[in-house]
């Protein structure tokens, strides 16, 4: 049954957002590409957008069990997976190459998840994607996500297979990252050297729509 829910429209960055359930969000170590989400950290997850500094319209959902799935057609395949709160909040923020930015609006209420304990709960998330214009790219595409959260014992995520194109997606921004760290470690404290790295990466963008069948995703030239 529903319990509580949320909708309103996120102004993106570049990076897609960070949702779940910790107020100290980092930037991902990883990023998910080929599919929507995956985690950044235990409590927290990393959602990819279609759209790139545009907006999106986003419903989050409080369910006291398992919803039922929604129709198919109207969305892409869903993605699931289980996330471990620090606090029984839900948190949002938007992500740029530089900037990890609180998203909730100021005028709506914060959601949150009715629990026995606060900490250490498992919760699952289940992610539905939409956008009218499936290409990756600025400005708006008429991009909505349905996001529905529900105590669970954590259970192994639900995402599409991977081509070797993401996998190579994957390994190229790994790469990216650790190499800037170590390049900026020489002269700076590793917290600085972390956060100068960040800034640093010119992530590759992977296109998140899919084809009715679940195709693999396609990936972007990386930005000059």
């Amino acid at each position: 049954m529903l319990v509580d829910e949320a909708e309103f429209t996120v102004d993106l960055g570049e990076s897609g957002y960070l949702i779940g359930f910790t107020e100290h969000d980092d930037y991902p170590e990883e990023t998910p590409y080929g599919w929507r989400c995956g985690p950044a950290g235990a409590s927290s997850a990393v959602v990819l957008t279609t759209t790139e500094n545009g907006q999106l319209l986003l419903t989050l959902q409080i369910h006291d069990a398992q919803p039922a799935f929604e129709p198919n057609g109207s969305w892409e395949p869903a993605e699931e997976i289980s996330l471990l709160t620090e606090n029984s909040r839900i948190h949002l923020a938007t992500l740029d190459p530089a900037d990890i930015a609180d998203a909730w609006p100021d005028d709506r209420p914060i959601l949150r998840m009715p629990l026995p304990s606060a900490q250490h709960s498992s919760i699952r998330m289940r992610l539905y994607c939409h956008a009218d214009d499936p290409e990756p790219g600025v400005g708006d595409h008429g991009e909505r996500h349905l996001i529905q959260f529900w105590q669970a014992p954590a259970t192994d995520p639900v995402h599409p297979a991977l081509s070797e194109e993401d996998r190579q997606a994957r390994a190229e921004y790994k790469e990216t990252r650790i190499g800037s760290v170590q390049e900026y470690t020489i002269d700076l404290p590793l917290q600085s050297a972390i956060q100068a790295a960040v800034r640093a990466i010119k992530p590759v963008r992977v296109s998140p729509g899919r084809l009715s069948g679940g195709s693999a995703n396609t990936r972007r030239a990386q930005r000059a």
